[in-house]
Formats: C-alpha cells, sequence, structure tokens
C-alpha cells in the first residue's frame, strides 16, 4: 500500500532561474567581502521560490557559509512574535554555541526575548517605548558581530505570514546593517499581498533602500516546463502531456507537479476539476485514511506540528501514526522537519496545506483545536516554551471555547508583552475584549490580576491579587497599542474607556484622569489638536485627590503641554507639582520626566544655570538607570535650550552624544528628534552644506511627523537663504503638511512663518510680507521663543527696509513698522546673540525710514563677532560698508568689509547676500579681490546686471508700478516694445515676475547713482 502511493513529483534537475541565482551568489560574494547583503525574493505560491532558495544554499555550503533558516508561522489570525528570528538563531545557536554566547555576553536577558535558551528575560523586566528598539538594536548587533570573521546567510521564509513585530524588526534590521560579512534573504509570496495587506507598506519603504535587492519570479515559460516535466519523468515527455500540461498549471512550477501525479496516479484530464483547492486535494485523497487523518490534524496545527504534539492529537497507535506519517512524507505530503529539540512535521507545499484546511467542517474544526488545547494543557513540555502560551490561546480561542480561551488569551498577552511583542500584545488583548462577554461570569472572577498599563491604577483593593476588570484590560490594549505604534487604535480603545466611565454609574475620577492624559498626548501625536481640553479635564478630575502616580502624570501632562506651546509661570508650577507627587508616591521614572521639563521651563524663563544643571542631573540619573529613552530626552531638551541661548557649539556636542546614545540603544525616533536639533544649531553656526546632509537624510529616516517636518522646514530656510525660492516654497508647504493646523507650536509657526516673509520678500510681495507677519504676531511670543522670534521680526524689517521707494510699498507701511516694534518690545533678549539681533533690527527699522547709522552698524559687527553667527555677521558687514560709502571717506574700511563679507557668502552659497555685495562694490568702483588694490574703473553697465540705458529707464517704472501700456505712453515707444524691454529685464535680473525685480532693484541700489 505504502508504494502505491509514493511517487517522486519533484524534479532532480534545477530549471530555470540562472539570472536570479546569479543575483543571489553574487551577493554571496560581496557578503563574503565585508559588504552586507539584503535581498526580497517575492513570487505567487507554488512559483519556485523555496526550491531557488534551497539551490542558494547549497551553494552558500559549499563555499563555507553558515546558513540559518527560519520561516513565519502561520497561527490563526496570530503570528508568533518573532518567529523566523528565534528559529534562525536557534540554528546559529546550535552550529556556532561558543560564538554566539560571546556574541550575547552581557545582553542575555535582553536577547532571550528573542531566544529564550539565552536566560530569563523576566530579570530585565522593562516596558518602556524604547524597550524594542533596544531588542532591535541588540540583535543587529549580535548579528554583525556572529558575521564579522565568517559569512553567514540568514533566510526569513513566508514573510507574507510575519507579524507585526517581526516585521518591525526586519525592517530595523535592512535599515541598519553596516558590517558583517551577512547575507539577508527574505521571501514572500506576492498573490498574498492584497492592496491591505500590513506587508504592502513595508515592500514599499524597503524599495526605497537602495542597499536592498527584491528578485520577482516569474512563471516558466513552455520550454522550462518541458525541462521540469523531463526531470520529473526522467524520460523525455510526449509533446502532447507538455502542452496539456502547460496550458493547465500556466507555467507554475507546483501545479506542474501537482498534474503531473495526477496523469501518472491514470487521471484523465477530464476528471481534474478546474478548481484549484480540488486539484491540490488530489494526491491527499490517494493516501491510506489514517495518512488522510494524520494530514488533516496537522493542516489545523500550524505551519509545523512537533511529533509528540501530533501523536497526542491523533490517538493512533506508535505504529500506525508513524506508517500514516510515512506514506505522507513518500507522497512529498509531508515533510519531515528535524531541529534540536525534536522532530516535527508541515507540509512541503502551503498550498496543499491551505486547501487540506479549507476542506475541514466547521465543526471538525473547532474539535481538532480543541484536542491540540488539551494535549498541550495535559504535557506543556510537547512545544518550546516561548511558543506555548500564544499557541494553547490560538488553539482555544479556535476551539470556540470562551471559557477557556478568556484566560489563555490573556496569560498570552503577557507572555508577548515580555518579549516587547506589543503588537501581537494588542492582538491578543483585542481578542480578549471580543471573548469578555461570552465568557461566564464565574471565569471572569478568576482570572489573572493586571499585567502593565503604565501609571495607570488597577481596579480593585489588591492590585496583586484584584482579577482583571474590563476596564484594567482596556487600559492594558490602549498602552499595547501606543507602544507598537497603532495610535488609531489607541485613541479609540481610550474613547471606549471614556464612553464606558461616563455611562457606568460609578465615580472614577482617577482612573478616568489617567484616560483623558492618554487621549491628550494621543490628540497631540496624531494632529487631532492640542490636547488643552483633555488635560484641562483630567486635572479637573484629579483636584483634592490624594497624590497618586496618576495625579504626576496628569501634571507632567499640563506642564509638558505648557512648556511646547506656553512656558509660563502655570507650567513651572505644574513641572513643580508633578516633581512632588512623583517623588512622593515613589515613581522615579515620572519624577525625572517632570525634572526634565521643569528644566527646560526653567532655562526659557530665564533661570539658566539652575535649569540646565536640573537636566543634566537628569541625564545622568536616566542613562544610570538604564532608562534610555528619558536620556534621550534629555539630550533633546538640553541641546533645543543651548541653541535658545546662542550657545550652538555646545549644543551641536550633545546632539552628538545624544544621537550615539539613541543609535546604541536602537531609539530610531529620538535620533530623529536629536538630529532636528543638530540641524538647527548647524545652520546657525554657518556648516550650511552640513545642514543639507543632515536633513535630507532625516527625511528619509525620521519616523516620527515633527521631526520629518523639522527636516523640511530647515531646508525651507536653507533654499530661502540661498536665493532658491522654489524649492523653499515646495519645502515650506512639505513642513505646513506634515505639522498638520490643528496643534500650532510657536517652535514650528514661527519659524516657517519666517521662511513665508523671506520667500514674499525676495518675491517683491511686501503685502503678503506684511500678511504673514501680522498673523505671527497675533500669538504673540511666550517666554522661551525669542529663538524664533527674533529671526522673523529681523526678516520683516529687513523686507521693510529694502522695499522702501516702492510706489507698492508706501500704503500702509507706517503699520507694518509699528508692528514690528510691538514685536520687539514683546521680546527678551537673553543672551548676547538676541541682544545682537535686537540692534539688526533696530537698524533695519532706521534704514526702512530712510536714515542709517554707519556707527551703529559698527556696533552691531562688533556684537556678532564673537558669537560665531557668520550669516548674520557678514550681512552686518556689508550693511556697514554700504554705510560708510554713503557717508564717504572711509573706502578702505569698506572695502575689507565687503572682501569679508563675500567670502563668506561664497562658502555658505548665500546668494542673495554675496550679489547684494558684489553689486555694491560695482557701483562703488571696488574691487573683491584681494591683490587688486587700484582696479580700472568700471564701464558703465558693469553694475547693472548688463542692463541698457533704456532698460534702465523701463526698471525704474517698473519699480513704479507702471503698467507696459504707462510705460510705453511714458517713453514714447509702442506697448509691444516695453513689453520686450521688460522681458529682457526679467531674463537679465533672473527674476520671475515684476515684483520681484522691483524689490531686487530696490535691494542692490540699481536705480541709484554710482557712489
Amino acid at each position: 500500500m505504502l508504494g502505491a502511493v509514493e511517487t517522486r513529483s519533484v524534479s532532480p534537475v534545477f530549471v530555470g532561474r540562472a539570472g536570479e541565482l546569479t543575483a543571489l551568489t553574487e551577493a554571496l560574494s560581496r557578503a563574503t567581502a565585508g559588504e552586507p547583503q539584503a535581498l526580497l525574493v517575492g513570487g505567487e505560491a507554488g512559483v519556485g521560490k523555496t526550491r531557488l532558495i534551497e539551490e542558494f544554499l547549497d551553494t552558500a555550503c559549499d563555499r563555507g557559509a553558515v546558513v540559518a533558516v527560519g520561516g513565519c508561522v502561520e497561527l490563526g489570525a496570530d503570528g508568533l512574535p518573532f518567529a523566523p528570528f528565534a528559529t534562525a538563531l536557534r540554528s546559529l545557536r546550535r552550529k556556532l554555541p561558543d560564538e554566539l554566547t560571546a556574541a550575547a555576553d552581557g545582553q542575555e536577558g535582553e536577547l532571550a526575548r528573542l531566544l529564550p535558551e539565552l536566560g530569563d528575560p523576566g530579570s530585565h523586566e522593562s516596558s518602556e517605548e524604547d524597550s524594542t528598539a533596544r531588542l532591535f538594536e541588540l540583535t543587529v548587533r549580535l548579528l554583525e558581530r556572529l558575521a564579522a570573521d565568517r559569512t553567514v546567510v540568514l533566510v526569513l521564509e513566508d514573510l507574507h505570514w510575519a507579524d507585526t513585530s517581526t516585521r518591525h524588526l526586519l525592517t530595523y534590521l535592512l535599515r541598519t546593517l553596516r558590517r558583517g560579512r551577512i547575507v539577508v534573504v527574505a521571501s514572500y509570496r506576492a498573490d498574498d499581498i492584497h492592496r491591505r495587506h500590513p506587508l504592502r507598506p513595508l515592500l514599499a519603504e524597503l524599495d526605497r533602500l537602495r542597499t536592498i535587492r527584491r528578485i520577482e519570479l516569474s512563471r516558466f515559460t513552455r520550454t522550462e516546463v518541458h525541462r521540469q516535466l523531463t526531470g520529473i519523468l526522467a524520460a523525455e515527455p510526449a509533446p502532447g502531456l507538455v502542452e496539456e500540461v502547460f496550458e493547465r498549471s500556466d507555467g507554475n512550477a507546483f501545479f506542474v507537479e501537482e498534474l503531473v501525479v495526477s496523469h501518472e496516479a491514470g487521471c484523465a484530464p477530464g476528471q481534474l476539476s478546474d478548481s484549484l483547492r480540488d486539484l491540490l486535494l488530489v494526491r491527499v485523497e490517494a493516501l491510506p485514511e489514517d495518512a488522510q487523518r494524520v494530514a488533516r490534524i496537522v493542516a489545523e496545527g500550524g505551519s509545523t506540528v512537533e511529533y509528540g504534539l501530533l501523536a497526542a492529537v491523533a490517538r493512533l497507535t506508535e505504529d500506525e501514526l508513524i506508517e500514516a506519517l510515512r506514506a505522507s512524507v513518500g507522497a512529498n505530503i509531508l515533510l519531515a522537519v528535524p531541529d534540536g529539540d525534536g522532530d516535527g512535521y508541515r507540509f512541503r507545499h502551503s498550498l496543499v496545506r491551505e486547501a487540506v484546511s479549507d476542506d475541514l467542517l466547521p465543526g471538525e474544526r473547532s474539535r481538532l483545536n480543541r484536542r491540540y488545547a488539551e494535549a498541550l494543557e495535559a504535557d506543556p513540555t510537547l512545544v518550546r516554551p516561548d511558543e506555548r502560551a500564544t499557541r494553547l490561546a490560538t488553539y482555544w480561542y479556535h476551539a470556540h471555547d470562551p471559557a477557556k480561551a478568556l484566560p489563555a488569551v490573556l496569560r498570552a498577552s503577557v507572555a508577548t508583552r515580555k518579549r516587547h511583542a506589543y503588537a501581537e500584545q494588542l492582538r491578543l488583548l483585542e481578542r480578549a475584549m471580543e471573548l469578555w462577554d461570552e465568557a461566564p461570569a464565574e471565569i471572569r472572577r478568576g482570572l489573572r490580576p493586571m499585567d502593565y498599563a503604565e501609571a495607570y491604577p488597577p481596579c480593585g483593593c489588591d492590585p496583586e491579587t484584584t482579577p482583571l476588570s474590563y476596564l484594567d484590560l482596556l487600559a492594558e490594549a490602549a498602552v499595547a497599542a501606543r507602544l507598537s505604534g497603532e495610535r488609531e487604535r489607541a485613541l479609540k480603545i481610550g474613547r471606549m474607556a471614556l464612553h464606558l466611565l461616563d455611562s457606568e454609574d460609578v465615580n472614577d475620577p482617577l482612573r478616568a484622569a489617567w484616560f483623558w492624559t492618554e487621549k491628550a498626548r494621543l490628540q497631540s501625536n496624531l494632529g487631532r489638536g492640542d490636547g488643552s481640553e483633555e488635560i484641562a479635564r483630567a486635572q479637573e478630575l484629579v483636584k483634592g485627590l490624594p497624590p497618586s502616580a496618576v495625579h504626576a502624570v496628569v501634571l507632567v501632562g499640563a506642564a509638558g503641554w505648557g512648556m511646547l506651546r506656553n512656558p509660563g509661570p502655570e507650567a513651572l508650577t505644574a513641572a513643580e507639582r508633578a516633581v512632588e507627587y512623583a517623588r512622593h508616591v515613589g515613581a522615579e521614572s515620572i519624577e525625572l520626566n517632570a525634572r526634565l521639563t521643569l528644566g527646560t521651563i526653567m532655562t526659557a524663563a530665564g533661570d539658566v544655570e539652575a535649569g540646565l544643571a536640573e537636566m543634566h542631573e537628569v541625564r545622568e540619573r536616566t542613562t544610570a538607570l538604564g532608562q534610555f529613552s528619558e536620556a534621550s530626552r534629555a539630550h533633546i531638551n538640553i541641546s533645543s535650550s543651548l541653541e535658545a541661548l546662542g550657545r550652538s557649539r555646545e549644543a551641536v556636542e550633545i546632539a552628538d552624544s545624544g544621537i550615539r546614545l539613541a543609535r546604541s540603544y536602537g531609539l530610531v525616533d529620538s535620533v530623529g528628534w536629536v538630529e532636528a536639533n543638530r540641524a538647527e544649531s548647524l545652520f546657525s553656526l554657518g556648516r550650511w552644506d552640513e545642514v543639507q546632509e543632515a536633513a535630507e537624510r532625516l527625511q528619509r529616516s525620521a519616523t516620527s511627523t515633527k521631526p520629518r517636518g523639522s527636516a523640511s522646514l530647515r531646508l525651507a530656510q536653507l533654499a530661502a537663504a540661498r536665493g532658491e525660492l522654489e524649492a523653499a516654497t515646495r519645502l515650506l508647504a512639505d513642513a505646513c503638511s506634515v505639522y498638520g493646523t490643528r496643534d500650532p507650536i510657536p517652535q514650528y509657526t514661527l519659524p516657517m512663518a519666517q521662511v513665508a516673509i523671506a520667500v514674499a520678500a525676495a518675491e517683491g510681495r511686501v503685502r503678503d510680507v506684511r500678511a504673514q507677519l501680522a498673523t505671527a504676531a497675533e500669538g504673540g511670543f511666550p517666554p522661551g521663543t525669542h529663538r524664533y522670534g527674533w529671526p522673523l521680526v529681523l526678516t520683516a524689517a529687513t523686507a521693510e527696509a529694502d522695499s522702501r521707494g516702492l510706489p507698492a510699498a508706501d500704503e500702509g507701511r507706517a503699520e507694518a513698522l509699528a508692528l514690528i516694534r510691538d514685536c520687539v518690545r514683546s521680546l527678551a533678549a537673553p543672551a548676547p546673540v538676541w541682544a545682537a539681533h535686537s540692534q539688526q533690527v533696530s537698524q533695519e527699522l532706521a534704514r526702512a525710514e530712510g536714515r542709517q547709522s554707519a556707527a551703529r552698524w559698527t556696533e552691531i559687527v562688533a556684537a556678532y563677532e564673537p558669537l560665531e553667527r557668520p550669516a548674520q555677521l557678514a550681512r552686518a558687514r556689508h550693511r556697514l560698508a554700504d554705510a560708510l560709502l554713503v557717508e564717504g571717506g572711509r573706502r578702505e574700511e569698506a572695502v575689507a568689509l565687503l572682501r569679508e563679507a563675500h567670502a563668506t557668502a561664497v562658502r555658505l552659497g548665500h546668494r542673495p547676500l554675496r550679489e547684494d555685495v558684489e553689486l555694491l562694490a560695482a557701483r562703488a568702483r571696488l574691487s573683491l579681490a584681494p591683490e587688486k588694490q587700484n582696479p580700472a574703473p568700471a564701464e558703465p553697465g558693469d553694475d547693472s546686471f548688463g542692463l541698457t540705458p533704456r532698460e534702465q529707464e523701463v526698471l525704474r517704472l517698473v519699480a513704479a508700478g507702471r503698467t507696459n501700456r504707462q510705460i510705453a505712453e511714458e517713453l514714447f515707444i509702442s506697448p509691444k516694445t516695453a513689453s520686450v524691454h521688460v522681458s529682457n529685464i526679467l531674463a537679465k535680473l533672473g527674476v520671475a515676475g515684476r515684483g520681484e525685480a522691483a524689490a531686487l532693484a530696490h535691494r542692490l541700489h540699481l536705480l541709484d547713482v554710482a557712489i
């Protein structure tokens, strides 16, 4: 009987795929040379992905590489967290036991969350938001160390079944892997990746990484099918058979195999069903009854079923089971999967498993899942410890037994949280929410106590023994959703909890306050609002209650809100009280968070040294405690505060330290925030090329909206400063889109207004300049926002000065200057750099009114010289040179100033400043070349962009606001001729419109007489 079902359906000859195999082997060669490689192999089910990878792995083994393979597990609606990585690491541990132990030295507790054999992850309990990122970073470093002296090939199969945590870890690995002789190959079923499949956005993201190669397998051609048939049959196939199989299989390699088996079994073509499922079941139905039964059991047990578990569920004698397995393996339906802990069995192809599973009756499926669950409960050693809780929960869930499923699902959620697999924890908690009402009341009364929900206080008197309540479950789910990055889901769960609290006749202000604070946090992160109403509601709820961790969290939220939006006395008081409450209840992590906020507000309020000292203490303490997320936040706030004080070089040093810390612990989001601060300080220091590089890198890598918006904003500022107006406009629009409009924060809105004013001024849109300033001034300049207010006001004042004499700018000038002076009165100047800005604004206002003093500009130059602000110093030198030339008699001093300003402008790529300096030097007949002390007099027109005398006349009228017809009438020429002159002027000046031409003419004194 066994011989009747044994058949060779797999071709011993590897058919086609020469190009794809070459790509894989070339990647192996590059990896062996020390360049890490990553490849994605995609194709429809049955097209030959596994066979291609097997051929590649044979080659890799022949070349001495260490191979580790891990497959994603399809287990109901859930994947086992990190399943393919755990399997691959387990394989590496068997092959390289000493090397892996050495590579993991000191980090065994954290890495045990992936590979439990390394130690006890419970002894390194962590539930902070940075814990997952730290685990990811340690995993990458482990692989890099293992691949330092040998070539390692890591294969992750069936990504279409990957759990969320696996997808996140793979993304992190592929983005950060920089060293080691390692090849990462991941395969996925392309036809399963529908529009809403979770793998789809990951593939799109990985496509943008130039370090990853994607290989898509197509179906076989008729010639390749002929070769496959020849290999399977070990003989030349009949032409009719080739044609029939090719047409029926459409070139799918696996379907070719199934059709050959059917043909060899004597099935006529007409007897084969057109149904794919029926085709796949043909060979299963040819098995003996016991073998068919075992196949059905394996199909419902998951991707791989352990022999002991299978024996317990099948309830056959050992001889009967082995005979059934031999028949299934001999028919190429099941494969034996040996590993270090025992043997298991899986289907050779997942399509067959799916077909067998789909063919089960509903009652049959429930019964099999119940058997699996009962067997696992009776003997937990039948599966690995790291899989036990999740698989038991899944079996009971699909057995449709809420009384058993609810406790199992809740226990599994604790296990997944301890592995930092928050996305899988959320899925399990959502199942618990689904099962809650279906489970009997006595079962709910015996549930585990609450596991983890940060500062949320569990219901009941004794948190250690009180069973979980539905409200507690919602709190756990809300935190899991936020930690997994699913903020929308977290917000929805929070709303459910608040509705429950409102609808029930209960008075529970403490828990309600916690949920309102969570909602405020999520609303702000999602750009749905600033969270002020939610925070106010939470504060009202805790008012008068005894000190608690929730009270401290509410106050920290209020202080943080004020720090970003209105860092005044109320925010300071809230931060101080948060510190006090957190200390009182012994919540050190909340206390450190509050102290960091307090230090930031103190610095902004003028208590500089005390505020900085507070922040530095928090940085040192959080680092010592291993609270690296908060330590990174300390670097973010310290670097920002130093920049606000004009201490940009120190800010860059702190930012560099913060980036190193965040990267070493895998805090990708924190890296983005620190990078944004660093780019701002580099801009101040005049390291503009570095700004460009850093901001573009941040655009590609930022995972949060605010750092991504900051990258676009910094690039917009740089483009505006360099005179690239179209780019500045586009980048500013990008920043506005990212930041949104529902949560206006001064640190974003004021710099965006400054860029908008700069672009409008450069294009001669004086009315837009004034409108932008008026809008920005409406919100005022709260304490700590002077760093953004002074550049904005200076840009507006400069625009008014440059537009003096333009008829279009006369109307409303007095009101605009008055508004600028009002803004100046509300801005603090707590550091020398802002005092210098104040002086410069004053002189630009004087220039706007037709008066400027060389003596005052001399003071401004002296104020900027020690401050490491090259762009501002160069502009001040240009203004001083202009004033000296107007006053007369100090040409040598003026030329020295212009040469210094010109050198800075060239180095920075500051085109508007360079043009201003060159035009002023040309008008004054001064050479900017140091070696030419006595230049020959310039020819007429050299200082006017090549404009002819007639074009200069036309330009003067354009600047006065005349139309082409009015110009024609005044100069006694035709309107058409006037139009030609205007077009020539725009081309020579390199501007897009008449307003921009007028603005440039006034700014560069093109209409003035020579000095």
